[in-house]
């Protein structure tokens, strides 16, 4: 039998309130033993009262979605640029249904739906304008500086440019959002980690006051919500990418997972329409997508008898993951769109001029500081070179697709002031 906690009612006159730091288990909720606890949080880099009336982590997603940061995914590309349709995933629709897929999997595992939420909604804040491209074209302006990394630059403005509150730099967010945020596809060191690549110097200089222990997993929520980005994206690309005419719902019958899912509406629905087809498939294919982390998840913390947050930690695999199964089932998914939609020609023709306007505007603007805002102008001038150029990778990946086309357009074309 899973073994669960809860705590007594928190109490609920207004004087007791604002002396006593609220749990969900105010609100009746009950957390399996492997869960952030929030009255067992490990707190912020910088003290601060707590509320009366909302749990920690509830306070961190407050404070992800009154940030500058979480408006301007409104106007950032996943994969069509904002112009391109008004029905088209940005980044802020791709979060929204990455956090509603994270608190389903939360609440169903027991685990702690607004520290998993938290994390769902704040996961892209550092991606530039137009998606991975303007990833890219960053990364190799800023090569002789550190290159750049989306997930360093999310910790980055999480912890400094975020400027709100009159006692310190970003959001003072809880250890645990930290290391979901940083650690939530896995361990960035030791003998567990994915990749030997550098750490990020945003990563390494947070870390040093504020230890994220990157050698472990991070908690079970962080992993839900890594795992629900996966599924967010498989399904609404599919989705994106049947409503842009990539391809056809003919062409996905063989596509393991999408074809399935597909057939089985059209079993029970012989005549249903189009984009009720659509809809009510890309809702299989979440629902079988879910259903499988849900069993699988539940297999392994059995099978590790995890009794802790600590103990998921220590692991030397993830506790939330898809079934072997499904896993190839994702990679198929994966690959297909690779192929027949992130490569198709009008994403192409896209990615490629907005390489060029981040890579043009980078160069400009670090030759030509003065050409920056006045605010950002008076940082870069006290700044040496290696800090001029983060400062300017900081100013383009805050940019908004439109923002970015607007500025573009404003330093290169002569017959626009």
């Amino acid at each position: 039998m899973r073994r669960t906690r809860t705590l007594p009612l928190m109490p609920t006159t207004p004087a007791d309130l604002r002396l006593s730091p609220a749990g969900p288990e105010q609100f009746g909720a009950v957390l399996a033993p492997y869960a952030c606890d929030p009255m067992a949080t490990r707190g912020r880099l910088h003290d601060e009262a707590e509320s009366g009336y909302r749990s920690c982590y509830q306070r961190d997603r407050d404070r992800i979605i009154h940030s500058s940061a979480f408006r301007r995914l409104k106007h950032k590309t996943q994969v069509f640029v904002y112009h391109e349709g008004d029905y088209y995933r940005t980044r802020l629709t791709h979060s929204l249904e990455v956090a509603q897929i994270a608190r389903t999997v939360a609440r169903a595992l027991g685990l702690n739906e607004d520290l998993a939420e938290a994390l769902a909604l704040a996961h892209d804040f550092g991606h530039t304008p137009f998606g991975h491209a303007g990833e890219d074209a960053l990364d190799a302006a800023m090569a002789p500086f550190g290159g750049f990394d989306h997930n360093a630059q999310t910790l980055r403005i999480l912890t400094k440019l975020e400027e709100r509150y009159p006692t310190f730099d970003g959001l003072n967010l809880t250890w645990e959002t930290l290391e979901g945020v940083v650690k939530h596809n896995g361990p960035l060191t030791g003998h567990h980690a994915d990749s030997d690549r550098a750490i990020p110097a945003a990563i390494q200089e947070y870390v040093a006051d504020h230890d994220l222990e990157l050698d472990t997993y991070a908690g079970a929520e962080a992993q839900v919500a890594a795992i629900s980005d996966d599924i967010a994206y498989n399904s609404h690309d599919i989705d994106d990418g049947l409503r842009a005419g990539l391809f056809d719902l003919g062409d996905l019958a063989d596509i393991p997972l999408v074809g399935p899912a597909f057939r089985t509406v059209m079993d029970a629905h012989r005549d249903l329409d189009r984009p009720r087809l659509v809809h009510a498939g890309i809702s299989q294919m979440i629902g079988t997508m879910v259903s499988d982390v849900l069993s699988e998840t539940r297999r392994r913390l059995a099978e590790a008898d995890v009794g802790s947050p600590e103990q998921v930690r220590a692991l030397d695999h993830p506790v939330v993951a898809f079934s072997p199964e499904i896993q190839e089932s994702d990679r198929a998914v994966k690959s297909y769109l690779y192929e027949n939609m992130y490569r198709h020609h009008r994403v192409n023709r896209m990615t490629s001029k907005a390489r060029r306007v981040v890579s043009q505007m980078f160069e400009l603007l670090f030759r030509e500081p003065e050409l920056l805002p006045t605010e950002w102008r008076a940082r870069a001038e006290a700044k040496d070179e290696a800090g001029r150029a983060r400062m300017i990778a900081d100013y383009i990946a805050g940019m908004t697709d439109r923002y970015a086309l607007e500025l573009h357009r404003k330093l290169f074309d002569p017959e626009v002031l």
